[in-house]
């Protein structure tokens, strides 16, 4: 059985993502208790369900803390399985709520909406690192399910996927980061007329940045530290690095470089390149 495990914070994206997998072909359960999730996967098994996604959040109840022995077992059992975490920062998902009028899970008469999030963050937090982490603040739907078909298609859980994300500073930092590189320093096509409504996929803007010795050098230096330190990260057992590269509004410098980088380590681990401003986030 390929077990997919759907957890993180509520207005997070949790039901785009669980619906992409339905799409997919998955038999999804949603707001699963984690002492539930043994008994469930053996019973399908038995059915012959061979792929299976579960919702499993604060709505759950308690047990939370449960969910890594439930993991164990499992791999002992032979079920082959993901983690993904979904969660975006405090503005958005008061946006979020405030824009659908929806209840918080976790509200209550004596609690706030800002106090609910904070509740539930500090409630999931034990099990947010356990598998691939996404954050979606400011990211359209269309988005994240496109993130979501690459995150199940990339087999997690056989060996380390390596991502790399581009990013604008204007919008802010990527929460779910792992290495961070300020490229903002580099000759920016965005003053150009001709090259400003373009971005780093367009060959004419590759081109302006592919003649700028700092952009190479940038470049040759991002993939050293990360061609050095990779086996180290593999030997961590990770599933995902996640290398992000931010230029101001993530549309020329930061996108080329993701590109770049992509291209140069496709041969040496699974890659990803991701843009967070060309997605919408």
């Amino acid at each position: 059985m390929q077990l997919v495990l759907i957890s993180g914070l509520s207005g997070s994206g949790k039901s785009v993502a669980l619906h992409l997998l339905e799409d997919a072909g998955y038999y999804c359960v949603d707001n699963l208790p984690v002492t539930m999730l043994t008994v469930l996967v053996r019973m399908l098994k038995e059915e012959q369900v061979r792929k299976l996604a579960v919702a499993i959040d604060a709505r759950s109840g308690g047990g939370i803390d449960q969910l890594p022995d439930k993991l164990r077992m499992l791999a002992e059992d032979g079920v082959r399985h993901a983690f993904l975490f979904l969660y975006s920062n405090e503005d958005t998902l008061l946006r979020r709520y405030s824009e659908s009028r929806r209840r918080h899970p976790l509200a209550a008469d004596n609690r706030t909406l800002a106090e609910a999030i904070r509740l539930e963050r500090s409630l999931l937090e034990p099990i947010s690192s356990l598998g691939h982490r996404i954050d979606t603040s400011g990211l359209k739907a269309n988005a994240l399910r496109e993130w979501v078909r690459q995150f199940i298609e990339t087999e997690p859980g056989q060996g380390l996927t390596l991502m790399f994300q581009s990013f604008g500073f204007k919008h802010g930092l990527p929460l779910d980061a792992d290495l961070v590189y300020d490229v903002r320093c580099l000759p920016n096509p965005h003053y150009d007329p001709e090259l400003k409504p373009l971005t780093g996929r367009d060959q004419p803007v590759i081109d302006f940045l592919e003649g700028q010795a700092e952009v190479q050098r940038m470049r040759g230096d991002i993939a050293r530290f990360v061609g050095d330190w990779l086996p180290a990260y593999i030997a961590d057992n990770r599933n995902y690095l996640t290398v992000a590269i931010g230029c101001t509004g993530g549309q020329h410098r930061s996108v080329y470089l993701a590109e770049a980088l992509g291209r140069e380590f496709a041969g040496r681990a699974r890659v990803l390149v991701r843009h967070r401003t060309l997605a919408g986030g």
